[in-house]
């Protein structure tokens, strides 16, 4: 073979490895291309501890999809509902837990305190939304959260003490307020703390009444039905999920109008319903305040870095209410409304 046969084939061989290599590369940088476009699937769980929480899901849905995550595109939502089931909510986090979601999202307090428990031990990151944080072990500040978890707040302290102070301008000579409230709930002792000192600076006296079922809370009421007088001058609802459950509400309610007392209630609706006011957050705010948390812990961002956000309160009173109550209403309350219905 000669020496010019043998550099031909050598440069042959030379450019086909070259080819082979050029078609690697270009196959490699398609590859590469198609795996960035294609965007992962987040997989959150959602436990949620009441029904009256659905618009909370709802706004951080919304304000999720505001910020680039799109519901069946790129993000699932796995969503367990139930009404005051400590077990049940345990139970479903566990399961979360166990399907390795990207990150659990909570609402109210109970749920996120049952997943806490849940996800300890694992790198699961806790979202909660609306939980009241004193006394629960949920964080260890509210800047510096830390234990993998963050969320907003659920302001219970203030919430009842403004809830109060609200109830003592409209109606300074009510001085026996009825309280009702399920002991057991994790937001109670944190708010009656707050509360009964408060109630003693105003020469209030509270009519405790601590249960743990519905039932024991309808026979108080029951039994005060049926003297002479309620033996109160008002009511106001309690932050746990026995007063705004649907029979706990309609019970307290009810009690309220055949007897013709002020009620202070919290939510939007309950003041709709019959309240003569309430002190409160709006839920599908909660909801949009909770997503932007929920997108950082998404994108890398250790939850327990992410300080807590707390929602600011809100004032809605019913004119309608007052008119049958005779009640009118100082200007500086009605100064402080956010909304008033007619």
């Amino acid at each position: 073979m000669t020496t010019m046969m043998i550099k031909l084939i050598r440069n042959g061989l030379v450019s086909y490895v070259w080819a082979i290599l050029v078609i690697i590369l270009v196959i490699g940088m398609l590859t590469s291309g198609c795996d960035r476009t294609k965007p992962k699937t987040f997989r959150v769980g959602v436990v949620c501890g009441a029904d009256l929480f659905f618009p909370v899901i709802h706004g951080i849905k919304s304000q999720m999809t505001e910020l680039g995550f799109k519901e069946d595109e790129n993000i699932i939502y796995d969503v367990l509902t139930f009404n005051d089931d400590a077990e049940g909510e345990y139970n479903a986090a566990k399961k979360l837990v166990a399907d390795h979601v990207d990150v659990i999202v909570t609402m109210p307090t109970q749920p996120s305190v049952m997943a806490h428990k849940a996800i300890n031990g694992t790198e699961i990151p806790l979202v909660f939304s609306y939980a009241g944080i004193e006394g629960t072990g949920l964080v260890e500040s509210v800047p510096h959260p830390g234990k993998n978890a963050t969320g907003v707040r659920f302001p219970g302290p203030e919430q009842i003490c403004k809830r109060l102070e609200i109830l003592h301008e409209i109606r300074p000579e009510a001085k026996r307020i009825w309280i009702g409230y399920d002991k057991n709930y994790p937001t109670i002792t944190p708010s009656l703390a707050a509360l009964r000192p408060l109630a003693s600076s105003l020469g209030i006296t509270l009519i405790d009444v601590p249960v743990t079922t519905f039932n024991a809370l309808a026979k108080d009421l029951e039994e005060r039905a049926q003297k002479a007088g309620p033996g109160m001058d008002a009511m106001i609802l309690m932050p746990d999920t026995l007063n705004h459950s649907t029979p706990g509400w309609n019970l307290i309610n009810s009690f309220a109008e055949k007897h013709g007392l002020p009620l202070g209630g919290s939510f939007y609706y309950t003041v709709e319903q019959g309240a003569l006011y309430g002190t409160g957050n709006e839920m599908p705010d909660v909801g949009r305040l909770t997503a932007p948390l929920i997108a950082k812990v998404l994108k890398g961002t250790p939850a327990g870095s992410i300080p807590v956000v707390t929602p600011e309160q809100v004032l809605v009173i019913n004119l309608r209410v007052a008119g049958k109550l005779g009640i009118t209403l100082p200007d500086g309350v009605l100064n402080m409304a956010s909304k008033i219905i007619q």
